[in-house]
């Protein structure tokens, strides 16, 4: 199953996979006050069928899931090129929370530990953002046709 929030009204759309239905409510209501649009799916397979259909802008991604896991989304979608670029922010209570230094920045990962900190999350959100906006810009840039 999955939701919209504010899709019509807003320019960032981020897609949060959770199969936890709290943990998905949680996010969607910081960030949905924080005037993303949110698209939830509460499960890989369905993460990667969502990231194909909408094209979000950023991913927040738990790990341990029934399906498929997080690792396994993240590695589909990192090698289809519709949706290579999009930035992935981990957030899992596997991640610790010295591994977090340890996100790549180039690549557009990001590990974050549960529990989190709303503030950091939102921070990190925006960072996440920021960093696929300047992906798909190095792109355009190696795709430009000068005829």
């Amino acid at each position: 199953m999955f939701l919209f929030h504010g899709l019509l009204m807003r320019e960032k759309k981020i897609l949060i996979v959770d199969d936890d239905s709290v943990n998905l409510k949680i996010l969607t209501n910081i960030l949905d006050n924080n005037d993303y649009s949110i698209i939830q799916a509460s499960g890989g397979l369905e993460a990667v069928k969502m990231a194909k259909n909408f094209h979000p802008d950023l991913i927040i991604l738990d790990i341990v899931m029934p399906d498929i896991d997080g690792g396994e989304v993240a590695n589909i979608l990192k090698n289809d090129p519709s949706t290579k670029n999009i930035p992935i922010i981990f957030l899992s209570s596997l991640i610790k929370k010295e591994e977090e230094k340890y996100s790549s920045k180039r690549d557009g990962i990001y590990l974050m530990s549960k529990p989190y900190n709303r503030d950091e999350l939102i921070r990190i959100t925006r960072q996440q953002l920021f960093v696929g906006g300047q992906i798909a810009k190095e792109e355009g840039k190696k795709n430009v046709s000068y005829l």
